[in-house]
């Protein structure tokens, strides 16, 4: 087969101009349907910056919105609180040194997102939590011994939320919780607060010897002061009816047969013995 001979078929220059123009377009509607459509998602809101007139002042709520390709950048904020953990070492009223660590939950502010981005940028937390919040924590726990900030932690706590959040609100900032997580002191005051407990014991120990000391004395007191009205009135039965010693005589004497009668040892003993010479009692 002779190719040489052959001829190309000859195509319009109106038809390749049509094909252009349409892969141009087709070409330009892929790309503004890849770049001209952004999503926010749930938690988070948007802002828009254009090249020509800068960063537009709308914020965007979440869902699907429509950008000009090259032209504009969406810039999305995460506007959930999220926790931040902060720990410094501040001062007491007393120079007791106090390492207090607190737990935040911030968010921006929404309406206020482009002013923030203006001024702030996006990692907006990092550059403004850490130095406010140490300020804060310093000027307040300057503020209160060191004994105070244990017994009165709940009004330290309101009262760091309430300066912290009057900070943060100036930087567009919303402080949906303070709550302070763990406050050390230093070994110095450790030691005092063990020392003064051991003291505190002893003490306490030192009391109740000395109370039960007292109630000993007024136990032998009492112990003597029954002895002797027990002589005393010993002494009147005595006095008033001699038969009184020869009935204590013969009560001994019951209390000694019943002993004797009931050991398992043999036991001999003289009747003057045991009777108490109950028979040279001449009863009248």
């Amino acid at each position: 087969m002779n190719f040489k001979n052959m001829k190309a078929p000859k195509v319009p220059v109106r038809g390749i101009a049509t094909l252009l123009s349409v892969g141009v377009i087709g070409g330009l509607g892929v790309y503004g349907l890849n770049n001209g459509l952004y999503n926010v998602e749930g938690g988070s809101q948007a802002i828009v910056f254009n090249r020509i007139t800068g960063l537009k002042n709308k914020v965007y709520p979440e869902g699907t919105h429509l950008i000009i390709p090259w032209f504009e950048r969406p810039i999305i904020y995460d506007v959930r609180a999220r926790p931040h953990l902060v720990e410094s070492t501040s001062g007491s009223r007393d120079l007791q040194m106090v390492k207090i660590g607190l737990r935040v939950l911030a968010r921006p502010v929404p309406d206020q997102l482009p002013t923030i981005y203006r001024t702030l940028g996006e990692n907006y937390l990092d550059r403004v939590l850490p130095s406010i919040i140490h300020e804060t924590l310093k000027a307040v726990v300057a503020q209160y011994n060191a004994s105070q900030l244990i017994t009165q932690r709940e009004t330290v706590s309101r009262e760091i939320r309430k300066i912290l959040t009057e900070r943060a609100a100036k930087f567009n900032i919303a402080m949906d919780d303070v709550s302070i997580t763990n406050l050390t002191f230093g070994k110095e005051f450790m030691t005092a607060i063990e020392a003064k407990q051991v003291a505190a014991q002893d003490a306490e120990r030192a009391k109740f010897v000395v109370e039960k000391a007292e109630q000993d004395k007024k136990s032998a007191i009492i112990r003597a002061q029954g002895e002797a009205t027990s002589a005393q009135l010993l002494g009147e039965a005595i006095a008033k009816n001699p038969a009184f010693v020869t009935l204590r005589k013969i009560e001994a004497a019951r209390d000694i047969a019943q002993v004797v009668s009931n050991a398992a040892n043999k036991v001999y003993l003289n009747s003057d013995s045991l009777l108490l010479n109950l028979q040279e009692i001449k009863l009248n």
